[in-house]
């Protein structure tokens, strides 16, 4: 399908509204063949639901998982400069050209996993405001960000790992989460890439002087005014995959927050994404089980680089492969329970 253009929010919270379901015939399909895979009903546990999920929302039977794309977001953050990160937010724009050299993390674990990477850097030069004085971003600039989003989701992807890079960026998805649900600024707030004690209450009055700054109960006015622009883009790959029919992989706790004011604003607008892995970042389980969502892989990670999802494409191959290639009872010679 073509890039869905938008010029205003209001165009995408349409694109909102128009979402397509779960594919009922591509999901009765895993129903009918599971069944009778030789094994005991339910014995492969989430190995079996995944195998569904990724039938429901590639929109076919059997589900392939040929060509997995990952694709990281980098945005800059005003508040960078109020002492919340142990980085300088310089480090942003050396790790893009790390990612683009091949030098990262992200980059060893999709090639390990045969996953190909895209980089989309988001203005680096103009940091986004700092949200304790107004707004992070104007509506055209969430507008523009929203749209790199819906435009970088590969045509060919089976399955789509999202990811960040940002310093600073978890203090904005800290506040994204305190503006949406409430709780404690504290509740919501890690050391991130490893800041202090003084540091980490530092990042914790910045998060609560955002939100009392930017009070609004509309999801997306939430993105726009404690939000930056590799979050609003995430949102937007979200929904370019729903539109596309990809399933998602989202990384850690700021791909995670970068996703909930989607599911503020349209119930179900997540159910074609799967938490690949649960961050060691203080406030992921709480945001996790907010969604309703249960992470894949749990190893104490916190990086972001969408390298909790990347790692968890070995997770949906290996569903893939056991439902479409595990013999039958009846091909086999097995006795089923009911022979």
């Amino acid at each position: 399908m073509n890039q869905p253009a938008i010029s205003t929010l209001d165009d995408f919270r349409a694109l909102l509204r128009s979402l397509p379901g779960p594919d009922a015939a591509a999901e009765a399909a895993w129903a009918a063949r599971e069944p009778q895979l030789t094994k005991p009903a339910g014995s492969l546990g989430r190995i079996e639901e995944i195998a569904r999920w990724l039938c429901t929302w590639q929109g076919r039977h059997p589900p392939r998982l040929d060509r997995p794309r990952a694709v990281v977001f980098a945005g800059n953050h005003g508040v960078a400069a109020l002492g919340v990160s142990a980085f300088p937010s310089e480090v942003t724009a050396q790790m893009v050209a790390n990612f683009e050299s091949g030098g990262a993390a992200i980059n060893q674990i999709c090639r390990a996993f045969d996953v190909a990477l895209s980089i989309q850097a988001l203005d680096l030069a103009r940091p986004t405001a700092d949200f304790t004085r107004g707004p992070a971003m104007t509506e055209g600039e969430l507008v523009e960000a929203l749209a790199c989003g819906l435009g970088a989701v590969p045509a060919d992807a089976d399955v789509l790992c999202l990811g960040e890079m940002g310093i600073a960026n978890t203090t904005a998805a800290a506040a994204v989460c305190h503006a949406l649900f409430g709780d404690a600024a504290g509740d919501w707030c890690g050391r991130g890439t490893g800041v202090a004690d003084d540091g980490l209450a530092r990042k914790v009055e910045v998060v609560a002087a955002g939100v009392a700054a930017n009070r609004t109960d509309d999801p997306l006015e939430i993105l726009r005014r404690v939000g930056g622009r590799e979050l609003a883009a995430i949102a937007g790959a979200i929904v370019g995959a729903r539109l596309r029919r990809v399933p998602v992989l989202l990384d850690g706790f700021v791909c995670t927050a970068a996703a909930a004011p989607l599911h503020a604003a349209l119930p179900g607008a997540l159910d074609h994404c799967l938490v690949a892995h649960l961050s060691a970042e203080a406030g992921h389980r709480r945001l996790a089980a907010r969604l309703g969502q249960r992470p894949l892989l749990d190893f104490d990670m916190r990086l972001g680089e969408a390298s909790g999802a990347a790692l968890a494409v070995a997770v949906l191959r290996a569903a893939a492969a056991c439902h479409n290639g595990m013999a039958t009872f009846a091909e086999a010679g097995v006795s089923d329970r009911d022979a």
